[in-house]
């Protein structure tokens, strides 16, 4: 069958979460965490079973056979011990090419139940991917599961089209982009990434989970061991947000505690008794490792906005002003309340020193104009990757040769 008669199939594997649907849909079909819990039983009676080739075989097409993907991953490795999970992405990279396949597999034939023959496919990578990652990505897709056509994209330019689509900005803008494992700072100018101003820093999502887990456990709250990264990232998606001045946070937290300080009931996965924990601090406290790293990490230091700072700077000088008149987010950690306003007041004080600091030099005999700082945030932020692979493979032309 023609393939350009049928949607594209478009998904974002993200360290996190992956996303997945067919073009020109506006929301993706399915957000799975991005997980594999594989049955190492099969594979541990495969090596013992030397001597029974036949066993032996059967072991190994069991092993192929009994895995599952995303949440289901999650609850499989809880209810047995048999199952192991395994995260194929890490920081934005592949790291286990065997459970990658397996989860392409369960994605295109158990969730989005499509013929991959019939369909054009569109993938994302993160900036700065090896070559080698994008050769093993198609091997798999032409070999494996014999599709027509293949487009990887890179995820900040896909980012940047979703902001086009939505508020009809120009192909120029500084993608920030705060996923699960990895954040980078992407300039793109008329739709072409600025590889060399590229910028990646080591914390994101997950070490905001960590830092929310980590206040819990410090203040010796109640919560089970084995749940405690599970609660941390529960609490961060439904209470975390980002506050203007920490030190004003802190004394309305401690003015008004039954208006700020939320409770968490669970049940104990173990003995199914109820348990309940206390939120306080870390509501806020959780987001501030973006603005303020040296409350998490002492191995890293650089707040966000000097990043982004630093990166535009970098950035050839006739694009500037309008980098930063177009900064886009991108990622589920960037869903933060106010996040996008704390980012664009901190990167305008910076800049506005800036200007002030080279009239200073120049005894105010030059008076420059004033930088405009925009930071562009949308509803669709937390998918504008898949978003805006959606829109482009939408188009006739795009998988055209």
């Amino acid at each position: 069958m023609d393939p350009t008669s049928r949607p594209a199939v478009v998904i974002d594997n993200g360290t996190g979460y992956t996303k997945m649907g067919f073009a020109g849909n506006v929301e993706p079909c399915f957000i799975l965490p991005t997980v594999v819990a594989v049955n190492d039983s099969f594979l541990n009676q495969s090596r013992t079973s030397k001597a029974n080739w036949l066993a032996q075989h059967s072991a190994g097409v069991m092993a192929d056979l009994d895995f599952f993907i995303g949440e289901e991953a999650f609850v499989k490795s809880r209810s047995s011990n048999t199952y192991n999970l395994s995260y194929p992405i890490k920081h934005g990279q592949v790291d286990n090419w065997d459970a990658m396949e397996r989860y392409w597999q369960q994605c295109i034939f158990n969730y989005l139940r499509c013929d991959p023959e019939d369909h054009y496919f569109l993938l994302t990578e993160s900036p700065l991917t090896a070559p080698e990652s994008r050769e093993y990505t198609g091997e798999i897709m032409f070999e494996t599961f014999n599709v027509p056509g293949l487009y990887i994209a890179v995820n900040s330019v896909l980012a940047l089209a979703a902001g086009y689509t939505t508020s009809k900005c120009e192909m120029t803008g500084v993608v920030v982009d705060v996923g699960d494992g990895t954040t980078h700072v992407v300039p793109v100018a008329d739709g072409y990434v600025i590889g060399s101003s590229i910028k990646s820093i080591p914390i994101a999502g997950k070490d905001v989970t960590r830092f929310i887990q980590q206040l819990m456990r410090e203040r010796g709250e109640n919560v089970p061991p084995e749940d405690s990264f599970d609660v941390a990232r529960k609490v961060k998606e439904m209470y975390c947000y980002t506050c203007s001045d920490i030190v004003k946070e802190y004394n309305k937290h401690d003015k008004e505690p039954a208006k700020y300080i939320k409770q968490w009931r669970g049940i104990k996965p173990k003995t199914g008794a109820p348990y309940s924990c206390d939120i306080g601090y870390e509501r806020f406290l959780g987001p501030e490792v973006f603005f303020n790293p040296e409350i998490y990490s002492s191995d890293f230091t650089t707040p966000l906005p000097a990043v982004i700072d630093k990166c535009i700077q970098s950035a050839p000088i006739d694009t500037r002003r309008a980098l930063y008149k177009n900064i886009v987010l991108s990622g589920g950690s960037t869903m933060f309340k106010d996040f996008g306003r704390r980012l664009q007041r901190d990167l305008k004080k910076i800049v506005d020193a800036r200007v002030l600091a080279s009239e200073a030099r120049l005894d105010g005999e030059v008076k420059s104009q004033p930088v405009e700082v925009n930071v562009v945030s949308h509803p669709i932020q937390r998918f504008a990757v898949w978003f805006g692979g959606s829109v482009l493979a939408s188009t006739p032309e795009f998988f055209a040769v």
